[in-house]
């Protein structure tokens, strides 16, 4: 992978694991305006945390396989699958608070876009 495709792929992976580990740390904080009042429900926030621990588990091995020269796309093809399954989750979830699903659509679709984008530049 070329260097500078390489620093942009680290960077989104850092930053994924970074946001998985505030999830775990943090979740209702990060996730008021996507779910409520919900949020401040013990199970609600061990879903988070149990998304949270998928972000730093799925891209800490993608990082793990670019620091080794190994191929990352199939890490960032799960990762677009998962980006995609929350969005098809909050479009499906009723009771959410109002502007929730097309934030979630705007910044899961915005991730999901990413990573595309990273695994296309990986790839050459």
């Amino acid at each position: 992978m070329p260097a500078p495709s390489r620093t942009a792929t680290l960077a989104v992976l850092t930053l994924r694991v970074a946001y998985g580990a505030a999830l775990i740390a943090a979740p209702g904080r990060l996730t008021r305006r996507w779910l409520g009042p919900a949020v401040a429900q013990p199970a609600t926030q061990v879903a988070l945390r149990g998304l949270g621990a998928r972000e730093v588990a799925l891209h800490g091995l993608a990082i793990a396989a670019a620091l080794r020269g190994a191929p990352v796309r199939p890490y960032l093809a799960a990762s677009i699958a998962g980006d995609l399954a929350d969005i098809g989750a909050t479009l499906a979830g009723r009771g959410l608070p109002e502007g929730s699903a097309p934030a979630t659509v705007v910044v899961a679709g915005g991730s999901a876009l990413i990573s595309a984008v990273v695994g296309r530049a990986a790839e050459h």
